[in-house]
Formats: structure tokens, sequence, C-alpha cells
């Protein structure tokens, strides 16, 4: 049995909260293998989740242990720790290690590479845990010429590191449509936060500036800005009303929606009969909790084709194709973009560097993808419910939780051996060394 301690934003309202209740899934379901202690932690402003559900209960069940172990006064020592492993879900600079085997779990970057502070950290654990290849690369490729003393070294990431994306949720599938009043009958979606790397107004003007005259589409647009409370939904929807004032001709829908909405109400969007298309002109992103969702829903995606979305955008290619097997379609209308320095109000300190890069959608092509996946409706729907198919098969829940347990296993394991191998190495240094020193003894 491996004791885990969670540490994570297991009830946050976030991308991050959502990949914290994955970790803490996955490994509930090996009770023979896993025994998990929670300690909540926050993320951001974001709003915390108060629904009593069975799931939330047990999580605080855990969460009551976890606090009345750490306040027994066991003693928690390096050479008899309380937990075997400690899983921590945030950003790696936030990592803090409190096991035997300490494993960072991280959505990554946005952008085409991790800070120095982030390798730092990432090296100070036995292994790391990310969403997507992209969110691998940003670690596995970047360097950078660092100094100890007088020293010169490279500056890289040295753990092993597992990519584990997140599983379909299939439990909704009976889902009754919101009452939106839509008044419209084509309707695309965004569900996003309102911010510099989500790049939402590009996706509004272009949206207003391509149906311009045209009644019949809307723009479903589900924002905050810092959480789901009043004033922040009073205040982004002044700032939304001030840009569609820029067009004071337009004719096409935009829908605001804001506030707290359960999993079974935000799945509601991605198969309500009367929103047809899922767009986003992100900078980048570390995996897409939404695109994902709506790409597992069926819904034709506008997305531009890089960062860490693109893991389950493409399926590959018909085996019976005379291409080779390998090639990878994609499954989703790509929005052209160029990959260029971050702008400077995204800067970040120890997060986002000024030097770092990503995605700039070109607003010509959103509008043109946009207007052919309203044109060609029939054949888009058609094409995204293959890679449903293709999703709902390869990312299901037993085949991710097992990825995930597996994962944890492994670098467990291999870091077990590492303490042995190194206890070994030791020992043997000193057996060596007192066989020397009783040798010279002994001629003396």
């Amino acid at each position: 049995m491996i004791r885990v301690l969670l540490k994570a934003p297991v009830l946050s309202k976030s991308g991050y909260g959502e990949h914290a209740r994955f970790v803490y899934r996955s490994l509930k379901q090996r009770p023979d293998k896993f025994d998990v202690f929670v300690y909540p932690t926050e993320w951001g402003k974001s709003s915390w989740i108060l629904d009593e559900t069975n799931e939330t209960n047990q999580i605080n069940l855990d969460i009551t242990r976890t606090k009345n172990l750490l306040e027994s006064g066991t003693p928690n020592t390096i050479e008899k720790p309380l937990f075997d492993v400690s899983m921590q879900v945030t950003i790696p600079n936030e990592f803090e290690f409190a096991a035997r085997t300490n494993i960072g779990v991280s959505a990554g970057i946005e952008t085409d590479r991790v800070s120095p502070e982030w390798i730092q950290k990432a090296n100070e654990t036995q292994g790391m845990i990310v969403v997507s290849q992209h969110a691998k690369n940003g670690f596995d490729k970047t360097t950078y010429d660092a100094t100890r003393g007088s020293e010169k070294f490279t500056l890289k990431t040295e753990v092993p590191i597992e990519v584990v994306g997140y599983p379909v949720k299939t439990q909704f599938e009976e889902t009754n449509p919101q009452d939106l009043g839509l008044t419209t009958s084509f309707n695309f979606l965004s569900i996003c936060q309102w911010g510099p790397r989500k790049n939402v107004l590009v996706t509004l003007r272009g949206f207003v500036e391509e149906f311009m005259n045209d009644s019949d589409v809307g723009l479903i647009l589900k924002t905050h800005r810092l959480n789901n409370s009043l004033s922040d939904r009073w205040t982004l929807k002044s700032e939304i009303k001030s840009v569609l004032e820029q067009y004071p001709n337009r004719k096409c829908k935009v829908y605001y929606l804001h506030g707290n909405m359960t999993e079974e109400e935000l799945h509601s969007l991605y198969v309500h009969p009367n929103i047809h298309a899922y767009v986003t002109t992100t900078h980048g992103e570390g995996y897409g909790l939404p695109i994902f969702e709506a790409a597992y829903s069926g819904m034709p995606v506008v997305a531009p084709s890089w960062s860490g979305h693109v893991d389950f955008l493409y399926m590959p290619r018909d085996s019976k194709s005379k291409t080779k097997k390998n090639v990878r379609e994609p499954m989703f209308e790509k929005v052209k973009y160029e990959i260029a320095q971050v702008a400077p109000e995204a800067v970040w300190n120890t997060v986002i560097n000024e030097d770092a890069q990503w995605c700039y959608p070109e607003p010509k092509s959103l509008k043109k993808s946009m207007r052919t996946v309203k044109q060609n409706y029939i054949a888009k729907k058609r094409k995204a419910e293959k890679l449903q198919g293709y999703l709902l098969e390869k990312f299901s829940q037993d085949n991710m939780y097992k990825k995930m347990q597996d994962s944890v296993i492994s670098i467990h394991e291999k870091n077990l051996k590492n303490i042995v191998t190194n206890l070994e190495t030791s020992v043997a240094h000193h057996v060596a060394g007192s066989l020397a020193t009783a040798s010279v003894r002994k001629e003396k």
C-alpha cells in the first residue's frame, strides 16, 4: 500500500481544480494500491465547490483524516516519512516536498518554454506528470546557460516526465438542454477566462466582423475574469458591452454567460441542439479542457493547431490509407497562426518569461474558418463525430485512470531503486574505505 499525500486545489472551480480531482479519482479507484490523504489548496482567486456530493463528502473526510494525522504529533522524518509519495498539483514554482517520493503534477505552460525556476523545481522532484506532449516539450526542450560559482553548466530538466491526459466524462449523456433564450439558429460557443492568455478579444471581434450582417448567428461566451462573483460579472459585462458598442450596425448576437455552473450544466452547452461549434483563439494551452470536452461531445472545433489541444484534435489516419500509417489527420477547422514573443502584459515573473513565445492566430483565417464550419456544417459535424468516437475510446476513464496510477507507481518504484542503489554505493564506498584504512594500519 502506497501512502499518498495529495496537495492540490481539489475543491477549486478551475482547470487545476479539475486536474486535482482527476488525480484524486484515479488513486481512489485503487484502494488496494493507494491510501490517499488530501491537503487542500487554493488556485488563484477561483471559487470553491460548495455543493454536497458523494465525492465532495469523501474529499472532506480525507481532508479531515489528513489534518488529524498532521496534528497528531507523529514524527515526520527523512528516515521515516509519514507519506511514501507526495503529489502536488500546481505550477512548479509552488512545489513543496513532504515524502520519500515527490511528484510534481502540472499542466505546464502555454508558451514554447518553461522558466529556469520551473526547471530547478522540477529537478527537486523525483518525477513529473504533465497533461500533454506540449507540456512535456516545454520541460524537455528548454535549456539555459547557467553558472554555479565559477562553474558553467547547462540547466535542463533531468527527471522523468510522464504524459497523462484527461479522461472523458460519460455520466452526462442524458443531460437536458438549458433554456438559454437563444434567438439565433446557428451558434458558436467559447468557454475561457477573460485575460491575455486566452486572447478572447480576438475571438469576439473576429466573430462580430465576420457575421456583422447575419442576424441569425450567435456567439455564446461563457467567461469570467477572476471568479464567479457578482462584481466580476458586472465588471466584465460592462467591458464586453464597450467592445460591442464599437460595432453599432451589428446584427449578429453575442450571449454572455457568467457564474457557477454544475458539471452537468456545463456539459449541456456542448450537446445543446442549438449550439453548433466551439471556437477559440487561444495563444496556447497546457491542455485545453473546454476544447477537449467540446471535441469528445462531438462538436466541430475551430482552433489554432498549436500547443496542448493538438494531442486530441488529431487522430491516426485510416490504416487503409495509402499514406503512412503514422500520419495524424486534423479533425478540426484549423486557424492559421504565427509564433512570436509574448506580449508585455502576459509576462509573469518566474512563470512566463519575456523571451517566451506563443501563437498569434490570424484574424482573417479565424473568420474564414468560422464561415467554413457554418456553410459546411453537415460535413464538419460528421468529421467531429468521427473524432468523438476515437476520443471516447482512447481517453476513457478506465484508460486514463490506469495511466495515472501506472505513472505514480513507475516514478515511485524508480525512486526506491535509486535510493537502494545510492545506499549500496554509499555502503560499498564506506566498506572500501574501512578496508583501506585497516590495510594501512596492518602494514604499520
